[in-house]
């Protein structure tokens, strides 16, 4: 059995201020909706790395110290995706959108009230939790299927 697989490897931030998310409208069709920002980890770059420079080209924000809260991770053709989840209250700058989505202060108490991306609960519920730090799905009889722990 091979240990080894390929990977694709990504970054989510969320970005807190107050009772506030900082979410991007994205336009894209696939996974259309509310969601957080973020984006990929070029060759050598470094997760943490990764994120700052995602957050600033998608949000027009500096963020510091941003912290690991989870590993979002699902299947695909040869190997897996995996999502590094970060979060950072720590920030600077004025906030811009990018051609990825209109970006938005959204009260955490308001978030019922939009319509986010299809798991974006489901996300957020280990990006908050002391207790739970993967997000996963896995493919069962064909079906896919959600997995936090």
């Amino acid at each position: 059995m091979r240990r080894t697989e390929n990977a694709e490897f990504t970054v989510l931030c969320l970005i807190e201020d107050g009772s506030r998310v900082l979410l991007q409208d994205r336009v894209k069709a696939d996974w259309k909706g509310y969601t957080l920002p973020g984006g990929h980890v070029e060759n050598g770059e470094s997760f943490v790395d990764a994120v700052i420079r995602e957050m600033k080209e998608e949000t027009g924000l500096d963020i510091y110290e941003p912290k690991l809260v989870g590993v979002k991770q699902f299947p695909i053709e040869g190997g897996r995706y995996i999502v590094m989840l970060y979060k950072a209250t720590k920030f600077s700058g004025e906030v811009v959108s990018s051609d990825e989505g209109r970006m938005e202060w959204v009260e955490y108490s308001r978030l019922s009230e939009i319509n986010t991306v299809d798991d974006f609960e489901e996300l957020l519920e280990v990006m908050n939790s002391d207790n739970l730090s993967e997000f996963r799905y896995i493919i069962e009889d064909g079906e896919w299927k959600a997995i936090i722990g």
